[in-house]
């Protein structure tokens, strides 16, 4: 009989730790089935990472990293290779593009076949440059995206900053697209009215960026608003429609394959704009006859006299130079907002390079009385612009882009702003070539000084800012001084390996319909809903009256 109930104990002991075991199995399987909540993947970055290398892993064929962070140099890795090839891809598409939707050929086509034509407008005013040609660059893409023809917006009969820049004559003016629409008899033989169709980008409530498909709008015109950056263009990367989605990466590659994305805003500046004759007066003044400088360093200083900020910059340009071959001694050009930055980099540059800087002080060309006639400098923005004179910038805009090898962004705080964004991109393009593409050889680096990276890039916060597509928990915290390759082409997503959101962005994103994820995933399926249940917001405004 004992020997009977010490089976039967022996029995239920097994039973019971059969159970045990089914039920922590379910309990496991439950938990890996539970979706990530991005407050938790904040806390545990180790987890984001594997979770990322896998993903990565199985899309891309990328090596695994066990790293639990990574420092803004391996963030950017090689940015510097790979672009030029898709760059030159991009150039094709660019040329066919205004070949065909050219002003010189629409403004020539039948009554018939141009009031069926449809437009895309990019208006600015003459705020922050960076900012403000974005407006007109964003335009540009869509007008590609879209196969329509480009519009260029005036106010009171003068082009934005129309004194420093010239524009092409492969686009329109707004004018010139009312004249001829009425001279084509439109509304009176087609029926067909001269409306434009305005979305805001920066009201996500309203925008159809994501939810709608482009293509199909019949409005003659669109003004795609507050684009200020190179993100507002790439959100269309993510629509929902196909059309669109194609169209973009068509554009701007696939945004997963972050180190060989095309410099598409370079090559739209190439074809656009180019500085006027008083500007190129001015730059040819500072170059003095001689080759084109090797590199470009911009100081983004807001007045403020760090001593770390310089330092790692002239580390930064230190190695750039070191990376070039041997030859004459290199020829550097140095710009910043902050002239007392100027006179302190200048001494230590000129210990290893010849420094090119733009003394506006100095230069008696035509551009010297452009205070009396042209844009003044506005007190409020001193801080922000600098004490000189508004048209400075556009010389040292074109006199930085000049630069042959390599264009370095430092900053007391935000690094990579739009207007150095805008140097790299359009020095880049000088070097691309398509039976010699010495291209490859160009880099746009980033210098930070380690009091920049105690959080990280978590600092970078702005969607203008180069590096806010990596400022997550996957940037390592208490980074010592970088000097980092910098995509040429700034990313709009969270594709790349090392690329986390901000929480500040994962809830600007929940307006737009995205739920992001802490490392930087969202659910196609909730956006579709999100689309599908919201209300198709149409505003249009009459162009022609009657």
């Amino acid at each position: 009989m004992r020997y009977a109930g010490s089976r039967r104990r022996r029995l239920k002991l097994h039973a019971l730790l059969l159970v045990c075991g089914v039920f922590t199995g379910l309990g496991l399987l439950l938990l890996t089935m539970r979706p990530v909540d991005p407050s938790t993947v904040a806390n545990f970055p180790i987890m984001v990472q594997a979770a990322r290398d896998v993903n990565a892993s199985s899309q891309l064929g990328k090596k695994k990293v066990s790293k639990p962070c990574a420092t803004v140099e391996q963030m950017g890795g090689d940015f510097s290779l790979g672009w030029w090839k898709e760059s030159i891809r991009v150039r094709r598409i660019i040329e066919d593009h205004f070949a065909l939707y050219g002003a010189s050929r629409v403004r020539s086509l039948p009554p018939e076949q141009f009031c069926r034509h449809g437009f895309v407008i990019g208006k600015a005013s003459e705020a922050g440059f960076g900012n403000e040609m974005y407006k007109i660059l964003t335009a540009a893409a869509l007008s590609i995206m879209l196969n329509r023809s480009l519009i260029i917006g005036q106010t009171r009969g003068k082009f934005p900053f129309g004194d420093y820049i010239s524009y092409t004559n492969l686009t329109f003016t707004l004018k010139e697209v009312k004249h001829l629409w009425r001279h084509s008899g439109c509304m009176k033989k087609y029926g067909r009215h001269l409306v434009m169709r305005i979305d805001d980008f920066q009201k996500p409530s309203a925008t159809n960026v994501l939810c709608s498909n482009w293509k199909d709008w019949e409005e003659p015109i669109i003004w795609f608003q507050g684009t200020t950056d190179a993100v507002g263009a790439q959100f269309f990367l993510k629509n929902i429609h196909p059309d669109m989605r194609s169209a973009a990466s068509t554009l701007f590659g696939q945004p997963e394959r972050i180190h060989s994305r095309p410099n598409v805003f370079g090559e739209l500046m190439r074809v656009l704009i180019s500085p006027s004759k008083d500007v190129e007066e001015a730059v040819n003044w500072v170059i003095g006859g001689s080759e084109d400088p090797d590199i470009t360093l911009h100081m983004r200083m807001l007045m403020n006299r760090s001593v770390r900020a310089v330092q790692a910059a002239l580390n930064c340009t230190k190695k750039a130079i070191d990376h070039l071959k041997q030859g004459p001694r290199r020829r550097v050009v140095l710009v910043s907002d902050t002239p007392s930055v100027i006179n302190s980099i200048q001494t230590s540059l000129s210990a290893f390079a010849e420094v090119l800087h733009f003394d506006y002080k100095l230069f008696k060309g035509n551009l010297s009385a452009a205070e009396l006639k042209g844009l003044h400098n506005l007190e409020f923005r001193v801080k922000d612009w600098g004490p000189a004179p508004r048209w400075v910038a556009f010389v040292d805009f074109f006199l930085a882009s000049r630069a042959k090898w390599a264009v370095i962004s430092g900053a007391h705080r935000r690094v990579g702003t739009t207007y150095v964004q805008l140097i790299a991109a359009l020095a880049a393009t000088r070097g691309v070539e398509e039976d010699f593409p010495t291209g490859s050889s160009f880099s746009f680096l980033s210098s930070f000084q380690s009091n920049l990276l105690t959080e990280g890039l978590g600092n970078q916060v702005g969607w203008g800012h180069v590096w806010n597509r990596f400022a997550g928990p996957l940037s390592c915290h208490n980074q010592s001084n970088q000097c980092a390759s910098t995509p040429l082409l700034p990313p709009s997503w969270w594709d790349g390996i090392w690329q986390s959101p901000i929480q500040r962005d994962i809830r600007r994103l929940e307006a737009y319909g995205i739920q992001l994820s802490g490392f930087g995933t969202f659910d196609e399926n909730h956006l579709c809903s999100f689309c599908n249940s919201r209300k198709t917001v149409v505003f249009t405004v009459p162009i022609i009256s009657k």
